[in-house]
């Protein structure tokens, strides 16, 4: 069964925002007791942490669909729903979070970092809220918006200072075993290793991370054998160390030309140039081994790389390439530029910016795009005209109406609001009054020729008993 996972597809839902509740109070001698309802609670968010203490994203991959509770919708009596839950997904340190089109998002580096990947909707306003000078009793009560819901990738890219990379069966296991009191599989078959190892070095005063990549072979950066599932996890580290087998049995590989095709890999992959480099020639303990490395080590050198022979069945030369590996990490960790604390930066509001845009489409169709307008329309109930007749205030004030004006719209022209695959469209009136002056019963606003259908049908009752009762007063007079 496989235990470790290093890139997922987690499909993230934030909790929807609650409901506003319309109500009015109602209590024996207090028949204007006026409006009374709640507040709905806002969605849960989506959170992603960094806990060093986990090192795969397995539990992503057998459960990929995760949501966050939803807020619970207002109440009478100014009584306002609870919160949705907050849903908090613990990652491995080194996690990067990338949409479906590959685009980073975040860079989980450093325990109890933090990543919203999901927003949970606002909680709808109650009537009591909205309540107004003018508008006194409305009869109507927000909409909670929907949580965010999204597709990110997840991929882990090992938080290590030092990568061992080489052929399979080139000694890379058995030499992080010796360096450090990791215990990774070794066996005298090629690709022993399936996921990458850390260790942990001491030498001297420094310590420093040690990961042992899955065997490379050629076309490994474009996806032969585990090669491009793992070369991510060479990224972040300091220096690369080739591990090269001086007593390979296979006729057809020597260790220089082993070393020129994982160099061509890791350039076809990319992003690693600037990495310092070691040869390290292992199995040396076996005599046709030292021969052959006596024999390569000149030509290494004159090519720039610092050359270590070493056997980790003997243990010899490990003493010499673990200091080594130590300078050259410290080196890395003092250059990095000083990490300085987040700065919170607030940009005001440019004097000529609106919020929103109005654009005109091939087909006339005029688009309002903003963060108000879009979000007014979601928390707007259709079917209650009192509720559209505020979305009409709130725009007008706004001024898209004004908008719409002067970018060329006519009455009777369609508009739309929001993005093409989610929008609310309309023929537009400019003439529309806005105000309270306007309104009629509750729930209803005469800015809208067609009425509501239950309401319609309460007048219909209505005025048949009214009618009745006039038949029945004709009928007995006394």
């Amino acid at each position: 069964m496989t235990t470790f996972v290093d890139r997922v597809e987690l499909h993230v839902a934030a909790g929807n925002g609650g409901h506003g509740c319309a109500s009015v109070h109602r209590e024996k001698f207090k028949p204007l007791g006026g409006p009374d309802g709640g507040n709905g609670g806002r969605g849960g968010d989506v959170t992603l942490v960094v806990d060093q203490a986990v090192t795969t994203l397995l539990d992503y991959h057998h459960h990929p669909h995760r949501k966050a509770t939803n807020g619970q919708p207002g109440a009478g009596d100014h009584r306002s729903g609870k919160d949705g839950q907050d849903l908090v997904l613990t990652v491995p340190d080194g996690t990067v979070v990338l949409d479906r089109n590959g685009e980073v998002l975040a860079d989980l580096v450093g325990q109890g970092t933090t990543f919203v990947a999901g927003q949970g909707g606002r909680g709808g306003l109650g009537n009591a809220a909205l309540a107004s000078a003018r508008r006194k009793a409305p009869g109507f009560a927000l909409l909670g918006e929907p949580g965010e819901a999204r597709d990110i990738v997840l991929e882990l890219k090992t938080v290590a200072d030092v990568a061992l990379v080489g052929y399979p069966s080139a000694g890379k296991s058995s030499l992080i075993s010796v360096l450090s009191a990791a215990k990774p599989k070794i066996a005298d078959y090629p690709f022993t290793t399936l996921v990458p190892n850390l260790g942990v070095v001491t030498a001297g005063s420094t310590v420093y991370t040690v990961a042992d990549v899955p065997g490379l072979i050629p076309g490994a950066s474009q996806g032969r054998g585990l090669g491009l599932e793992f070369l991510r996890h060479v990224e972040r580290c300091s220096v690369l160390v080739h591990v090269l087998d001086t007593a390979t049995l296979e006729s057809d590989r020597d260790p220089v030309s082993d070393l020129d095709i994982i160099e061509e890999e890791l350039k076809q992959y990319g992003g690693l140039e600037d990495r310092p480099r070691i040869v390290v020639l292992n199995k040396i303990d076996i005599p046709d081994g030292q021969d052959l490395a006596d024999m390569i080590r000149p030509d290494l050198e004159e090519r720039g790389y610092r050359v270590f022979e070493v056997s980790a069945v003997a243990r010899t030369g490990l003493k010499e390439l673990s200091y080594a590996l130590a300078g050259i990490v410290a080196e890395a960790r003092a250059a990095k530029p000083v990490e300085v604390a987040t700065r919170i930066v607030i940009r005001p509001k440019a004097v000529d910016d609106a919020g929103f845009t109005v654009t005109q489409e091939e087909d006339g169709l005029y688009r309002v795009r903003g963060e108000k307008p879009e979000r007014w329309v979601r928390q707007t109930d259709f079917s209650n005209d009192e509720a559209v007749g505020y979305l009409a205030d709130r725009l007008n004030r706004l001024g898209v109406e004004d908008a719409l004006l002067k970018a060329g719209a006519r009455s009777g022209d369609g508009v739309a609001i929001g993005s093409e695959d989610n929008a609310v469209v309309f023929d537009w009136e400019p003439s529309m009054a806005a105000g309270a002056e306007m309104l009629g019963r509750r729930g209803e606003d005469h800015r809208f020729e067609a009425p509501r259908p239950a309401a319609q049908r309460r007048r219909d009752r209505e005025a048949e008993r009214d009618e009745a009762q006039r038949d029945y007063d004709d009928f007995n007079p006394f």
